[in-house]
């Protein structure tokens, strides 16, 4: 059996597609073995130019990966639209009252965006999570049914986003697609969460989960944060947004939307190092001769441990 193993906690890349991403590398035509021991860090990679535009069309030679300074061999390498496993966090509390319409309008543009053969989950939260979708149902690929889950909620209490982004990266991990994505919608800090933020940044670290954050704060906010959702879009390899009013959500979704179907996905083989911190520092470079400076955003850490041991017992 063809089998191949992401670092424990970054998920388990499915046969299916290790395959074709194996398929598309150097592997010979004549045949493709994928031993059971080999471990795989898969990044998801967004590029952009100078002017912020997406950057389509680069190859794998057109990439650098450095893991703790050192220069990796990239041995996967795709750039398809390929389906990803989203969850949608809708910060229900009291303050998000007067912005309610517009989140949900917002939300609703993100599925409309994305890519059809998405699975797809809602969690409301405020001063605790719910789930938006039917008891029972984990994802869906269906409008209507996202839409009844986008609308479920009712604005009161306060903010547990701490418990929402927990909540959501353990149901990222129930999901089939090997790309996992959070989009968090909040209009502040937390206030009512039983996890704390070190444990909520802890499990961030741990899952291989691209989050993107829209902040919408009241100006005499007590409770406004921004520098959590930067830390956690910037650690995770997404990207944080602040719209200056409701209205702005909309093409703040779309272009959340694009960029989730515009990333690249690029493997590599972390070495062991006897003695080492677990937690492992990345950083990617992408440059082509006939563009100009390209920024290439991905996740900044991860921890490696060692599955293969703990697989054996």
């Amino acid at each position: 059996m063809k089998q191949c193993f992401a670092i424990r906690n970054l998920g388990v890349a499915s046969t299916v597609l290790c395959s074709l991403l194996y398929g598309q590398s150097e592997v010979g035509q004549s045949g493709l073995t994928i031993r059971s021991d080999v471990r795989l860090v898969l990044l998801d990679v967004s590029v952009k130019d100078r002017d912020g535009g997406f950057v389509s069309g680069l190859t794998k030679e057109n990439f650098k990966v450095f893991e703790n300074g050192r220069p990796q061999p990239i041995t996967v390498f795709a750039s398809q639209d390929t389906p990803v496993t989203v969850g949608i966090l809708v910060d229900e509390s009291f303050s998000m009252s007067n912005k309610r319409n517009e989140v949900l309008t917002a939300a609703g543009t993100f599925i409309k965006e994305s890519n059809p053969q998405d699975e797809i989950f809602v969690l409301n939260f405020n001063d605790r999570v719910t789930r938006g979708l039917p008891e029972g149902t984990l994802f869906s690929d269906n409008m209507d049914q996202l839409r009844a889950a986008l609308h479920r909620g009712s604005p009161q209490g306060k903010t547990a986003l701490n418990d929402a982004i927990v909540e959501g990266l353990e149901q990222l991990r129930l999901g089939k697609r090997d790309k996992k994505a959070l989009i968090v919608i909040s209009d502040g800090g937390d206030n009512a969460s039983e996890h704390s933020r070190r444990q909520m940044f802890d499990k961030v670290q741990q899952s291989a989960a691209t989050i993107y954050a829209i902040g919408l704060y009241d100006a005499d906010d007590p409770d406004r944060s921004p520098g959590v959702l930067k830390d956690l879009a910037r650690n995770s390899g997404g990207e944080a947004y602040f719209p200056a009013t409701p209205e702005e959500m909309v093409p703040v979704c779309r272009r959340i939307a694009k960029d989730i179907r515009a990333r690249y996905t690029i493997g590599y083989v972390p070495q062991t190092e006897n003695g080492a911190s677990p937690v492992r520092h990345i950083r990617v470079h992408a440059s082509a001769p006939d563009r100009a400076r390209l920024v290439a955003r991905t996740r900044k850490s991860y921890r490696y441990d060692d599955v293969m041991d703990e697989a054996k017992k």
